[in-house]
């Protein structure tokens, strides 16, 4: 496979997951979360889609290029950084189920955490493979960091 074709791979993994994600989020968001209490600087429901659908698309890329360095000699990092890879995809999915499938703010927050760490040695592999795949994936981190305050902001609001 070329480059392009395992970016272009990656990159529609990680829109389907964004997709199946926001099937566990649609029905919450118009039912649940607009009653539950929220901080001042909870951004406003429309944002989260183009927000999101640019980082899954950065992730993509990000995973393509580190994907693509398989056979150099860094095969073994970048082994390793794919698997942190999708351990923080899932971990990505997981936490619209915990939050808005389970409408469980706390087991979000505990989750959210680890998936920040997970995104965070992501990076730190992605960054050793490909300097420009880990600069992809700091809005991520900073976005997730974001929700990561949100969240325990909405736990905090709500217990």
């Amino acid at each position: 496979m070329n480059r392009y074709t395992r970016i272009l791979v990656l990159t529609a993994t990680c829109l389907a997951i964004g997709y199946f994600s926001s099937l566990v989020t649609r029905p919450a968001v118009e039912s649940w979360y607009p009653l539950i209490e929220k901080p001042s600087f909870n951004p406003p429901n429309w944002i989260f889609a183009p927000v999101w659908t640019a980082l899954y698309v950065m992730m993509g890329i990000a995973g393509g290029l580190v994907w693509h360095e398989i056979d150099s000699p860094k095969k073994e990092e970048v082994k390793k950084g794919m698997l942190f890879f999708a351990i923080q995809l899932a971990l990505n999915a997981l936490w619209s189920y915990l939050f808005f499938g389970l409408k469980n703010p706390l087991l979000a927050l505990f989750e959210i955490v680890l998936l920040w760490l997970m995104i965070y040695e992501t990076y730190v592999k992605f960054t050793k493979i490909n300097r420009f795949s880990g600069y992809l994936f700091i809005p991520y981190l900073l976005w997730v960091g974001f929700a990561m305050v949100l969240n325990a902001s909405i736990w905090w609001l709500n217990q």
